[in-house]
């Protein structure tokens, strides 16, 4: 087998092919040192002694399905030159690696497209030995973000596990990579995103945001200078909750008649007017029981009015109709709505924020998504640090998350 074989196929150099055996399944290759090209590994001279060494046996790229291992003898050299006594460098494996540099790549390509257990199994490894790879080279990629480069991010929390586990997590918008994982879903669980800020001296000018409490007093101790913009998604889906609590008081007060018509109605009061199926039927469905109930229509239509919010010409219509909205909920005489407006009225600034800054959670909700993927993929993680590397690294996978 000629060196030039060597190089190209597993980026082997400073070795010679000696000899090849065929056992433990696959195939060993077994290669002696060119002692031409050794160098001193402080000062690169060619003024050597021989002091020993130790031999290594490297899992290498494999040929085909056919696992493919290394034998080689490592030396250690004493120069003539500086006095250093050490083993010689290995340009092609790290030292207390059982793999070459190439293998490791293998591994980190397969994982952007396969789960570790599938790549273990197709390489023929550990699965400890793939952990092993991923948990560097995902450390050495993502173990220290661009603090100093946040401009827009946003915020939110994501289930993960059984029980009440939470994560927290913060997204660079400009990017679309997560920066940070944090455990819980509190104010405190970012308390270290803050301190890496802060001596980042990171110039952060928005922030997207759901209306939680929590979330709104960490950001305004921390980010004093930074616009708080509530995400559009979650204002309706909090007023689809409070729509669904008071169809479901109606439907409890309800006569016989109306209460057939009300059962089952919840999802299509929900859904947007364009996505209601009409094969089914459910445009007719939810106009009867809308004409059947007022409190309840005009709940609903002021959803929708409530909708085009954040799809106006500027800032000024925009809070105009906000104001409108407000005045009108505030005279209909249903408690929920009163209460709404006045949730509305007291996070006002930030949901005009939008035209400001015109971002959302929306991304986020997606990494989410993907979060809940890699979970299920991975049927749970029991190393939680190796999971927020994970997370971080994300943004760069190309998982098919269905099928």
């Amino acid at each position: 087998m000629s060196t030039s074989l060597l190089y190209q196929a597993w980026g082997v150099s400073g070795y010679h092919y000696r000899t090849m055996r065929f056992d433990d399944g696959g195939t060993q290759l077994v290669l002696d040192v060119d002692w031409n090209r050794v160098r001193c590994p402080n000062c690169r001279s060619r003024h050597l002694n021989r002091r020993g060494g130790v031999s290594r046996r490297l899992r290498a790229l494999p040929i085909g399905r056919r696992a493919v291992w290394l034998e080689l003898f490592v030396p250690r050299v004493e120069c003539r030159h500086c006095g250093v006594i050490r083993q010689i460098r290995l340009p092609f494996a790290d030292p207390k690696r059982s793999y070459t540099k190439r293998m490791e790549r293998l591994i980190v390509e397969l994982s952007r497209i396969m789960p570790m257990r599938d790549v273990a199994r197709y390489l023929k490894v550990g699965w400890d030995l793939v952990k092993d790879v991923l948990s560097r080279w995902l450390t050495k990629r993502h173990g220290k973000p661009k603090w100093s480069k946040l401009r827009l991010i946003a915020i939110d929390e994501v289930h993960v596990g059984q029980g009440p586990r939470f994560l927290t997590i913060v997204l660079d918008l400009v990017r679309g990579a997560v920066v940070f994982v944090g455990e819980g879903k509190s104010g405190d669980a970012l308390k270290p995103f803050w301190t890496k800020m802060k001596q980042a001296r990171a110039c952060v000018q928005a922030v997207a945001i759901d209306m939680g409490p929590a979330y709104i007093k960490a950001v305004e101790d921390n980010l004093p200078k930074a616009a708080i913009v509530f995400d559009h998604f979650h204002v309706i889906k909090l007023f689809n909750e409070k729509l669904a609590n008071l169809r479901r008081d109606l439907q409890r007060d309800a006569e016989a008649a109306q209460y057939k018509v009300l059962k089952g109605t919840r999802w299509l009061l929900m859904k947007n007017p364009e996505n209601l199926d009409q094969e089914r039927n459910e445009q007719e469905r939810l106009e009867e029981a809308l004409e059947l109930n007022k409190p309840l229509a005009t709940a609903y239509y002021m959803k929708e009015e409530l909708r085009t919010l954040w799809s106006q010409p500027g800032k000024p219509s925009a809070a105009t109709l906000l104001q409108d909205w407000i005045n009108r909920a505030d005279v209909s005489g249903i408690n929920m709505l009163k209460r709404f407006a006045r949730t509305l009225a007291l996070h006002r600034h930030g949901i005009l924020a939008y035209y400001d800054f015109p971002i959302s959670t929306g991304p986020l909700e997606a990494t989410n998504n993907k979060i809940g993927a890699l979970q299920r993929k991975a049927y749970g993680y029991r190393d939680m640090e190796f999971f927020k590397l994970r997370i971080l690294g994300l943004h760069e996978a190309a998982y098919a998350f269905t099928g």
